[in-house]
């Protein structure tokens, strides 16, 4: 008894260790990061001629009804400051600038409260234009400002390589000073509720800490404690976006056991037979025209929905239900033409990615990179070496059973 006790705290013990002392699926936040800024950045170069009317002042949804809404939900965006054209504009450049900085890994931190912001600022400023894409991206930009998504795959990554900090250089504290005078603005004008007001200058005050302490004491104590509380708010965010991908699917797969059309197998055939939903008309009507072939795949789709979130565990499972859903979401871009919908859904979908493929897709990207950039110079990294890790967090570290990817 008392052997199994112990056993039991050591177990703890070591788990604690871990929690605390990384920040777990490096390569699998870097992911989502790439690809919910992707994703989000596309959406906005794609709709650029549109945007005066899906969220400027052209748009249906005009800007005293949105503040009229906004002062009964208190949701959060930055173009109720004000209702001038030159403001959206801004707001727009600054929301695409932000996509593409997040995107590259430059100056993580301060760039991914950016896009949170851009994200929010133009969803919540015309409510009605969104879809299920838009709503995960909404989510997913809150969750990956708590996270370390910068730690590989990205210009900090290489930064911190050659100059072993990813804080060095003016641009970012200049950054967050501009991003303070910002939010100092908006909570004197009333802009921010008191929710944001104390969530920004929480934001603020620990990236003015963390700057200070790894310019004068990077090798301290309270470097070491800012760590921790990193890698703690990394694995829960971590674990609440794994969560919320699980509840996505787990509850659009129940509601579709719910409905008749879902249940007789012929769910699939109606929005094929829409002009709205058929980019290829032709495909639709070929795939449309066999009874059998669209009552497997409605009744496939909400197998997969439903039983993903029992499989999370099982990794061989997992990756057979994660890759026929990710072939799900390519199938629905292709056929109903809703892309970014679809690459929201992979982008959410890869954070349950094994480590040992993303650490093979990178390797091949960097092969790759090598191979166009002709030979490489005697202190590149070797195929086997990730260009873009920091110190300590490489494949041998990462592929330890017991982290997210090998969980995952």
């Amino acid at each position: 008894m008392v052997d199994g006790v112990s056993g039991v705290r050591a177990a703890a013990g070591r788990a604690l260790a871990k929690v605390t002392g990384q920040a777990l699926g490096p390569y699998q936040s870097a992911v989502v990061r790439i690809g919910f800024a992707g994703t989000w950045l596309f959406f906005l170069l794609r709709e650029f001629p549109h945007r005066h009317e899906l969220y400027g002042p052209d748009g249906p949804w005009s800007w005293e009804l949105a503040r009229r809404l906004i002062d009964s939900n208190h949701a959060f965006t930055v173009l109720m400051w004000s209702d001038s054209p030159l403001w959206f504009e801004i707001v727009y450049a600054l929301s695409v600038l932000s996509s593409a900085l997040l995107l590259l890994g430059w100056r993580t931190r301060a760039t991914s409260v950016l896009f949170m912001v851009g994200v929010l600022s133009l969803q919540n400023r015309s409510v009605f234009m969104g879809d299920g894409g838009d709503n995960v991206i909404h989510l997913m930009a809150i969750y990956l400002v708590l996270t370390r998504c910068a730690r590989v795959w990205s210009l900090d990554a290489r930064r911190a390589r050659r100059l072993g900090t990813a804080s060095a250089g003016s641009a970012g504290p200049a950054l967050w000073g501009v991003l303070g005078a910002v939010f100092a603005y908006g909570s004197v004008t009333g802009g921010f509720s008191t929710g944001w007001m104390v969530a920004f200058a929480a934001l603020w005050v620990l990236a003015a800490l963390w700057w200070m302490v790894d310019r004068y004491e990077p090798e301290g104590e309270g470097r070491a404690v800012l760590d921790v509380l990193a890698n703690l708010v990394h694995n829960a965010g971590m674990l609440v976006i794994m969560t919320e991908v699980c509840l996505i699917y787990a509850t659009a797969g129940w509601y579709k056991i719910q409905g008749s059309r879902w249940q007789d197998g012929t769910a699939l055939y109606y929005p094929l037979g829409l002009d709205y939903f058929a980019p290829w008309p032709g495909l639709s009507a070929l795939l449309a025209g066999s009874g059998t072939l669209v009552m497997l795949l409605s009744y496939g789709t909400v197998a997969v929905q439903v039983a993903f979130p029992f499989t999370v565990f099982n990794r061989r499972i997992k990756n057979v239900l994660l890759g026929l859903m990710m072939l799900e979401h390519v199938g629905i871009a292709v056929l109903l033409g809703l892309p970014f919908f679809s690459l929201a859904m992979i982008a959410a979908d890869a954070v349950f990615l094994p480590t040992a493929f993303l650490l093979w897709l990178g390797a091949r990207a960097a092969a790759l990179r090598r191979r166009g950039r002709g030979p490489a110079p005697d202190q590149e990294p070797g195929p086997d070496q990730d260009q873009d890790q920091e110190p300590g967090t490489g494949p041998e570290r990462e592929a330890r059973p017991g982290t997210v990817g090998s969980v995952a």
